[in-house]
């Protein structure tokens, strides 16, 4: 009997050590806070501080990334016992290249909405020795740089426009016809002149990504090739010609693509006949037109070009000297959960094509079957190739010293 006594002090000994080891384990290491006694953690050991990643993404997606970050912070994921904290700000998506070049913006983890932006940001950063010790990103690198959604440049148009303007199913004269149709300037060469002159609108390409999409999907179209473009088909002084006559007669090159569609439904054809947008900004505004307009002028057409450029949004951790190794950690961390299946999900019920191709376009909850009567396809057409980025320099110089308003 008089053993017992011995053997409880041993074991408070035993447990009352084991207790403080915890305890100073955690305060080395935040790994071990979770299993340290909770009363006296919650008075010994601060809280271990949060990793911040700065994300700066492009705004077509703004409603999907604002809800998969909510579920996110609530998830508890965390990086060596540390929580992780995203800090959200939001641009335009050749805004956001510029702004990194120039020292304005230092993100860990960017995501404008297109590859393409991402291939002119690392060759361009690539060129600045001045201010980067090289590319501040790598495309090729696919655990620190990949697509997470996917939507292509389409046309909206106004149905009874579009069937005047293309038929039924347009065919590799999408752009020939539009660019015909831009020129002539009014609906009268067609048959219809209560409608006015023809207005098309499209962002502009030195400010938005679906206007470059656009611009790069035109520029194919008159080479007659779906990859290897070349500064030699940017320099043909026929193309210039033909793209410089087109660009004069655009009603307006916008700084904003859901603008477009924000206008197009809110002032009906007065404004715009068709526009240039994202097929994902285009699923979210359809039934806003029925609401407002019912079946008059046929509702919205959704059509798709011959050859398609997909903004495929991605998110790229930088390469660059603020952004430190535990950042660059968690921002991979954030990246993998927004290619999980939840959130791929979710990006199919704002309009996205999820880049998990398990995840069918017509499961429930999609909105892709339910606009199929607008134009809204499950399939795509074939994906012209992305340029290099000396390339994409050239089309934006001479867009700049020729069409820019």
């Amino acid at each position: 009997m008089s053993s017992t006594p011995r053997l409880n002090w041993v074991l408070l000994l035993v447990y009352g050590s084991a207790t403080i080891g915890v305890l100073v384990a955690a305060f080395i290491s935040p790994a071990f806070r979770a299993i340290a006694y909770a009363p006296l953690r919650d008075l010994l050991v601060p809280p271990p501080q949060p990793i911040v990643v700065d994300v700066l993404y492009s705004t077509e997606k703004a409603a999907w990334i604002e809800e998969a970050v909510d579920r996110f912070q609530t998830s508890g994921i965390r990086v060596d016992g540390r929580p992780i904290e995203l800090a959200l700000s939001k641009s335009g998506s050749r805004e956001m290249v510029l702004a990194v070049l120039d020292g304005e913006a230092e993100p860990d983890l960017i995501s404008p909405a297109s590859m393409l932006q991402i291939s002119l940001l690392e060759d361009l950063s690539a060129a600045r020795t001045d201010a980067f010790d090289g590319p501040v990103v790598d495309r090729k690198d696919v655990e620190t740089c990949r697509p997470v959604l996917n939507t292509p440049v389409v046309l909206v148009a106004w149905k009874n426009r579009a069937d005047v303007l293309w038929g039924d199913r347009p065919n590799g004269e999408l752009w020939l016809r539009l660019h015909e149709a831009v020129t002539e300037e009014a609906w009268d060469v067609y048959g219809h002149p209560e409608w006015g002159f023809i207005k098309f609108g499209q962002t502009n390409p030195l400010k938005s990504n679906s206007g470059f999409q656009t611009f790069l999907l035109m520029t194919y179209n008159y080479a007659g090739k779906s990859g290897g473009l070349s500064n030699d088909d940017i320099l043909d002084s026929d193309f210039q010609r033909w793209y410089r006559e087109f660009g004069r007669n655009v009603t307006k090159f916008g700084d904003s693509t859901g603008t477009f569609m924000e206008e197009i439904v809110a002032y009906g054809p007065s404004r715009y006949d068709v526009v240039a947008v994202y097929e994902a900004t285009a699923i979210e505004h359809i039934d806003n037109a029925v609401a407002r307009y019912g079946s008059q002028y046929g509702g919205l057409r959704v059509v798709y070009p011959p050859v398609t450029s997909l903004s495929d949004h991605p998110f790229c951790v930088l390469q660059a000297d603020w952004v430190a190794a535990e950042e660059a950690q968690a921002a991979q961390v954030f990246l993998d959960y927004l290619t999980s299946r939840e959130i791929q999900q979710l990006a199919l019920r704002h309009g996205f094509r999820p880049v998990d191709d398990t995840i069918p376009l017509s499961e429930a909850g999609s909105p892709f079957p339910r606009y199929e009567a607008n134009g809204v396809r499950l399939d795509l057409p074939d994906q012209v190739e992305v340029p290099p980025g000396n390339v994409l320099n050239t089309m934006l110089e001479f867009w700049a010293r020729n069409v820019q308003p």
